[in-house]
């Protein structure tokens, strides 16, 4: 057998000590020997902090996004190695490709939120100004900084690729070094992808560390800027959650633990509808993929009492026409569970289920002597939901899930909330009505719900899937944590500060302009200066402009909008306005008219406007006023070297009447052209 290594302080390292053998899942060959027992874990967080956090911390959000970017190219280039590993876990191509590819494109998910949603700087100004004081000269803003500690990552065994992906993207993205601790079952898969992006160069020397083994007593070398995050079963994650260190430096510690998770059939689907059919699918997919080795797989089957018999019958079809076996064979669809541990812990616990009241309806034993870690589709039967709590509190982390009937509408819904917190649920409905009752009755109980139907079948990603723009966590037994969720992950990894001052001062920490703080203006208009030219600050106040009747008119004829504020001097003197008003977007087409500098210059072309505002109305006779200021810059990077170089400048406009009171504030964004490269 091989030894599997650990990679801390820059390089290679074998543990010395008792070992633990990884197993083949299929044959039960012994494949690997596994211990970190004499490795320094002190060493290694020191080494993580002063090399890669160094590094990373130095580095803008936007070349982070772009590191990610680089390394996802680069796995997905050398994705064979990692699928042939992945088929000793007993999965399926179709499992690894959800954990390998899946966690693949998490990397490039979080690439483009940060090229596209983060500033091109070291600080992230999270909100806009919050005025503090009458005249405005004290504000305040809260920034996100880079915590000067390291994440560490323990993960599960079902997901060895996705699951330490899903986690180092947003940490890396906030500029925090991270030490993996992938469970052992499953560790030679997480291995060779940190050898890979190890060996890319890609990342800065000290960006990414992994312990092969137990994680020692890293805990105890943890202080307050540092964040531990952790996959696994739920009382694993509870004892972790309570370390004496963890608690006395209150470190950052999300849990996302394993759930009993439900799915719905509503009351409304009969055989006969769409719907039926796609309930069917979506169980038998959440039972087999994996082997049922999913924290979101669903565990309890939740249907009306009248609906029981079809549904079992149902679904006792489609399981028996699951085959089981090596993957490798043709026609085969589930696999084997990771090893024989995890196979016994399965038996006791479906055994457990049996003796509190559960019947089998399929499955439900396995062969301990065969060489594999199988364990059959195993449909269970709760004939008294309410009166067998076990069916609420064991999970056999297999392909297992137990059917139970619900009288009504409330008793389904106190049924799904019986798991005590659950990450994901899925209602089967062609009744919207009834959709809206389920979330406001079982979202508190869920991270996540799908409501599935036949419109949303023909794109649905599943049940079971974790999207990195969506939540992943749940409450209660499910860990109370939150993992993904687009950009709230990121944040998980960063320190969050108010800052007060003067709308001046907060615009210098920012480095981006507020509305109040100081402008900066000159003879050069700043449309014709280059993206490295501009500034936040840079300002222009443009001439006057009165508006006319003969204004009015002419929009209306030009746009169609005839609306009677507008044309109709009766019904408008009737209105709140007390007279004809002029057109909002004829007020933005004259304040572009007011600041746009006419000639060919690096102002390539208008990206775009957001958070537009009419403030007060604008009448004939009235003289409005523009201020145009840069108020951020962000780089666009290119993807060719023949692409022409730009940035994008998002710039402040406040239109101003004559008695300057604003009545239009909004942002606009241009794209800018640059003058130096970063292919």
């Amino acid at each position: 057998m091989q030894q599997l290594t650990s990679y801390l302080s820059g390089a290679w390292q074998s543990g010395r000590g008792r070992e633990r053998a990884i197993h083949h899942a299929i044959s039960g060959e012994p494949l690997w020997q596994v211990t970190s027992e004499g490795l320094d874990m002190a060493a290694a967080r020191r080494y993580a902090i002063a090399r890669g956090g160094k590094a990373l911390g130095e580095m803008t959000f936007i070349a982070r996004a772009a590191m990610l970017k680089a390394v996802a190219k680069h796995l997905l280039e050398h994705k064979e190695t990692f699928y042939a590993l992945s088929a000793q876990t007993g999965a399926t191509r179709a499992d690894s490709w959800v954990d390998i590819e899946g966690g693949i494109g998490t990397l490039f998910t979080y690439a483009g939120l940060g090229a596209r949603e983060l500033p091109d700087d070291v600080l992230w100004p999270e909100d806009e100004l919050i005025g503090l004081s009458k005249n405005g000269g004290f504000a305040a803003r809260h920034v996100l900084t880079s915590k000067s500690g390291v994440a560490v990552h323990i993960n599960a065994f079902n997901f060895p690729c996705w699951g330490m992906l899903e986690k180092l993207a947003p940490a890396w993205l906030a500029g925090m070094p991270a030490i993996i601790k992938p469970a052992t079952a499953s560790a030679q898969v997480t291995q060779a992808m940190v050898k890979c992006i190890v060996e890319s160069g890609l990342v800065p020397d000290g960006a990414i560390s992994l312990i092969c083994g137990g994680a020692g007593d890293l805990l105890d070398h943890l202080d307050f800027q540092d964040v531990v995050t952790f996959t696994g079963s739920a009382q694993t994650g509870q004892s972790l959650r309570v370390h004496p260190n963890i608690v006395k430096n209150s470190i950052p510690f999300t849990m996302e633990a394993d759930s009993l998770n439900c799915c719905v059939l509503g009351d409304d689907v009969t055989p006969e509808q769409p719907e039926f059919a796609l309930f069917i699918r979506e169980v038998v997919r959440e039972m087999t993929a994996k082997a049922g080795q999913k924290c979101t797989a669903i565990r309890r089957i939740i249907v009306p009492q009248a609906r029981v018999e079809a549904v079992s019958a149902a679904l006792i079809a489609r399981l028996e026409g699951v085959r089981m076996g090596d993957p490798a064979q043709d026609g085969v669809k589930m696999g084997a569970l990771v090893n024989a541990e995890q196979r016994d812990d399965v038996q006791e616990k479906v055994s457990a289920l049996l003796a509190a009241g559960c019947r089998a309806l399929l499955g439900g034993q396995a062969d301990p002597q065969a060489a594999g870690a199988f364990f059959p589709p195993t449909l269970l039967f709760c004939p008294q939901p309410d009166e067998t709590p076990a069916v609420h509190e064991i999970e056999a982390f297999g392909p297992v899930a137990t059917l139970m009937p619900y009288r009504d509408g409330e008793h389904a819904l106190a049924l799904a909330r019986a798991g005590q917190g659950s990450l994901a649920g899925t209602l089967v409905t062609a009744d919207a009505a009834a959709a809206r009752r389920f979330i406001l009755g079982a979202a508190r109980a869920h991270g996540r719900i799908q409501i599935l139907n036949e419109e949303s079948s023909k794109e649905s990603t599943g049940h079971g899937s974790p999207l990195p723009q969506l939540l992943h966590g749940g409450p209660g037994r499910a860990g109370g944590g939150e993992e993904l969720g687009g950009l709230r992950a990121v944040k998980h990894y960063l320190q969050r500060t108010a800052v007060q001052g003067s709308p001046t001062m907060l615009a210098a920490v920012g480095q981006q302009w507020v509305r109040g703080a100081l402008v900066q203006e000159d003879r050069v208009h700043p449309f014709r200066k280059y993206f490295e030219e501009l500034q936040p600050g840079d300002s222009l106040l443009t001439p006057r402009r009165t508006m006319t009747e003969a204004d009015i008119v002419n929009f209306a004829c030009l746009s169609g909008d005839h609306f009677y504020a507008h044309m109709d001097k009766i019904a408008a003197a009737e209105s709140i306005f007390g007279e004809r008003v002029v057109h909002g977007y004829f007020i933005i087409s004259a304040a572009a008219g007011l600041f746009v500098d006419d000639g060919v210059g690096p102002v390539i072309a208008n990206y775009g406007m957001e958070n537009l505002r009419f403030i007060e109305p604008v009448k004939p006779g009235d003289t409005i006023q523009v201020r145009l200021t840069c108020k951020r810059k962000t780089v666009k990077r290119q993807k060719t070297a023949e692409e022409k170089l730009t940035g994008v400048v998002e710039w402040s406009v406040e239109v101003f009447n004559q008695h300057q009171q604003a009545v239009a504030l909004y942002s606009i964004l241009t794209l800018v052209a640059r003058q130096q490269g970063d292919f």
